[in-house]
């Protein structure tokens, strides 16, 4: 992604989502942003909308959340997003605190209002959440302010994904990043179906990650392996002192193995590569090679008992072995030298 560092040959870009971990207070935003730079990632996230521009308040039941395996069963949206919503007067403040500390804050827009706000505080790139991706309203509002977009798929058929990256590139976007993504809360890992990272790669032929809410780091480290170069994690300062999304957000030890363990998975991926390696050379100590194990003459023969294939690795491969019993060695040999095909006989 042009401008900010994303893809296969860059470690995996870390995005700690604050939401509405804040709790409303701002002091409390403010030490979430810190404690994310002090983890190590790339880039704090906010959310930018109000209850208002969200929904309505209403008593009818289907604005009710009436999931009973949800977080937040028996609310309505409008207190919900009352409660989690960030306070737009807040988001200045917060991004003067990430660029003192070296990372990118950036927000989710939920409606084109929110879209000409940030634009006034010039974020450098926004994202599309899973629940706004088809709002293609939203999403050629935010596609024509010419920033990098990352868009989470939740939900998302393949012909909206079409509908996404075609409107996209019809507006002559080409930074976009796809995050797979799966809009449970919190997600279990049987859900998740990261082998989809590869195949929207190719479908797509962008950038591919993970907004991930499954608990710890283990889907998002595995997700590395698939190619995935972006890795969204929901964040607080910590689960027990609550919040809308603590029950799913990592806390900061944990995002720091995050951060850790991601750049390790993503180091270890490599190339195609057989035989000794570079970093191998030291072990060849420790493997199998054949040696002399008594004193011989110039001329004399080469017998069962006075070679045997034993550590170190420095003499001839052990698969060499019969084919030098009964010929004979062109100088003297002392006990403990390796086999080399430079001292027999022609």
């Amino acid at each position: 992604m042009k401008n900010i560092n994303i893809g296969l040959q860059h470690k995996p870009f870390i995005i700690a989502e604050m939401s509405g971990n804040h709790n409303q207070s701002l002091e409390r935003a403010l030490k979430i942003v810190e404690a994310a730079a002090l983890a190590g990632v790339d880039a704090i996230k906010l959310q930018t909308y109000t209850a208002d521009t969200m929904t309505i308040q209403t008593d009818r039941s289907e604005f009710r959340i009436n999931n009973k395996e949800s977080l937040w069963y028996g609310r309505t949206l409008y207190d919900l997003y009352q409660e989690a919503h960030t306070p737009w007067d807040w988001h200045e403040p917060l991004m003067n605190r990430a660029k003192e500390l070296g990372i990118i804050c950036f927000s989710t827009p939920f409606d084109e209002t929110a879209v000409d706000f940030l634009e006034n505080l010039d974020v450098p790139l926004y994202k599309i959440a899973s629940f706004e991706n088809t709002d293609i309203q939203l999403i050629k509002k935010i596609a024509q302010t010419k920033k990098p977009i990352i868009i989470s798929t939740g939900m998302a058929k393949v012909s909206d994904l079409e509908l996404i990256v075609n409107t996209l590139r019809e507006f002559s976007c080409e930074n976009f990043v796809l995050l797979k993504c799966t809009s449970a809360y919190p997600a279990e890992p049987l859900a998740a179906n990261i082998n989809t990272i590869p195949h929207l790669r190719e479908m797509f032929s962008c950038e591919v990650g993970l907004s991930d809410h499954t608990l710890g780091i283990g889907v998002a480290v595995a997700s590395v392996a698939l190619g995935a170069t972006v890795i969204e994690k929901h964040f607080t300062l910590s689960r027990a002192e609550g919040g809308v999304d603590s029950d799913f957000s990592l806390e900061p030890h944990e995002m720091k193995a995050l951060v850790d363990e991601t750049k390790r998975a993503w180091q270890s991926l490599g190339k195609v590569h057989y035989g000794v390696s570079e970093s191998e050379k030291d072990s060849l100590q420790f493997k199998r090679s054949i040696y002399f194990v008594e004193n011989l003459n110039a001329g004399e023969e080469i017998t069962l008992k006075n070679i045997r294939c034993i550590r170190p690795g420095y003499g001839l491969e052990p698969k060499h072995y019969f084919n030098l019993i009964g010929k004979k060695v062109k100088k003297e040999i002392s006990r403990g030298e390796p086999v080399d095909w430079k001292i027999l006989q022609d």
